[in-house]
């Protein structure tokens, strides 16, 4: 079930420290930046440290803009398939910040192929980053989260839905993309008594970042990064105590904040955005 009711909101993001994996580009930036604007900290814990040629975007560029907006910004060169450099970011981001408030599971690898044409190689990296990296950080971020006064984690994740139509182009980022979705409802449950909040949130429609360009979707008939952003900001600022377990879809949680206007997040006015994938009307 969706929950859209968010309960018991705080004021703004000021002071937290925000541990935000794939944060250098796309929804993962976009929610660096909305938290940069209330005073937040901001760890960058992504891959790129030099431009990709189709892929823009670095751990400094967004250092730079997260700074510009007001937040505190610490990139670091992140593979969240390597615990060890998971554990090595989260200790240089204690020492920096002090401890976690937040964690974002933003990194995400795609791949939209059927079971015959994606390659091995492919399989695991999705399972890698989407699931492996996902358990990791959560994982490893708990100690600090628990000291935390209002932690939450957020995984950037569907809600789990077992009709065959989700599996059937694409069985293996389905999977993929659904453990971190069950990862959300178990460590969820796990730590519910401990105050820690964890939620999924998704997109209704097509979200227009440069990934989307790779896996030949049309960026016109999208939404900004900034919608999933303003929606991340009302679940990270409620009380972790009264919203966990829950999967978000981000006009929803918007919806239910009071917005009834979406033009704002269109990349092109005259064009109906498109429903994004695990999304049913």
């Amino acid at each position: 079930m969706i929950a859209v009711q968010i309960e018991g909101f705080m004021r703004g993001l000021g002071g937290k420290v925000l541990f935000i994996t794939g944060a250098s580009r796309g929804v993962g930036r976009a929610i660096a930046l909305r938290a940069a604007r209330d005073g937040a900290k901001i760890v960058i814990a992504a891959k790129t440290t030099q431009p990709h040629p189709r892929l823009p975007g670095t751990i400094f560029d967004a250092a730079t803009d997260i700074e510009a907006a007001g937040g505190e910004a610490l990139p670091l060169e992140t593979d969240i398939r390597f615990e060890d450099q998971v554990y090595t970011a989260i200790d240089q981001a204690v020492t920096r910040f002090g401890g976690i408030d937040i964690l974002v599971n933003n990194a995400s690898a795609i791949s939209l192929t059927s079971t015959r044409e994606t390659p091995l190689k492919r399989f695991d990296l999705m399972m890698d980053v989407n699931v492996r990296g996902t358990f990791v950080c959560s994982q490893a971020c708990m100690p600090w989260l628990s000291k935390s006064p209002n932690p939450h984690i957020l995984m950037i994740a569907p809600p789990p839905d077992l009709n065959a139509k989700w599996f059937g182009p694409h069985p293996a980022y389905t999977v993929s993309k659904y453990g971190m979705s069950l990862l959300a409802l178990g460590i969820a449950e796990e730590f519910r008594s401990q105050g820690v909040a964890v939620n999924a949130l998704w997109p209704r429609t097509l979200i227009a970042t440069t990934a989307l360009t790779m896996i030949d979707m049309p960026r016109e008939a999208a939404r900004k990064p900034e919608i999933v952003a303003d929606a991340a900001h009302e679940i990270l600022c409620s009380d972790a105590r009264l919203t966990s377990g829950n999967f978000f879809i981000d006009e929803q949680v918007l919806r239910a904040a009071g917005c009834v206007d979406f033009s704002r997040y269109a990349v092109s006015p005259t064009l109906e955005p498109r429903l994004d994938l695990f999304v049913s009307e």
